[in-house]
């Protein structure tokens, strides 16, 4: 039988122990696939426990968390480089968050959510008047928390034209160097 299959040595460890090639699967890239750049957060707030947990969650869910204790901490950190978001306690030492925010918006529109005690409805329709983006009062769920930041980012790159949502009125045609 050897005779009459001479290569089949040769079929054999051919067939056995060739590196298989694995197949990539091609992905239409769209804006769900595409990779998004880790937006960082600055956690402004007093109290470690709160700073501890939350940059825990906003961690795992794929954010870079810079914590801050009082607000003038923060104010000097943002001199040098500002986050992509702030969440602001109000009642901190040093500077409180309402003072922050009202620096913060002299020169910047960075969003801005308030974490705090504080529940009076006047306390968050100050908070609000003077540019706070949102008001979350404590204790607070953190899966919602997270989801108003995603939310607030969102906005923000569509204001900035990273994103524009795809309707009649954005779609672009293109025939030959004419672009419409």
């Amino acid at each position: 039988s050897y005779r009459i299959f001479p290569n089949f040595s040769f079929f054999f460890f051919f067939f056995f122990f060739k590196k298989k090639k694995k197949k990539k699967k091609k992905i239409k890239e769209t804006s769900s696939t595409r990779k998004r750049v880790m937006s960082k957060i600055a956690l402004v707030d007093d109290d470690r426990n709160i700073l501890t947990s939350v940059s825990m969650t906003l961690e795992a869910e794929g954010f870079e968390v810079e914590t801050y204790n009082d607000g003038q901490a923060a104010l000097d950190a943002f001199n040098k480089k500002l986050p992509d978001m702030a969440v602001l306690d109000i009642k901190m030492p040093r500077m409180d968050g309402m003072d922050l925010l009202q620096r913060l918006r002299q020169k910047t529109a960075m969003p801005v959510i308030f974490l705090t005690s504080k529940d009076d409805e006047i306390d968050e329709v100050l908070g609000l008047r003077m540019g706070a983006d949102d008001y979350v009062k404590k204790p607070f769920s953190q899966r919602l928390l997270v989801e108003r930041i995603r939310a607030l980012l969102r906005r923000q790159d569509a204001v900035a034209g990273d994103v524009v949502a795809d309707t009649e009125d954005t779609k672009v045609m293109e025939r030959g160097d004419l672009r419409m």
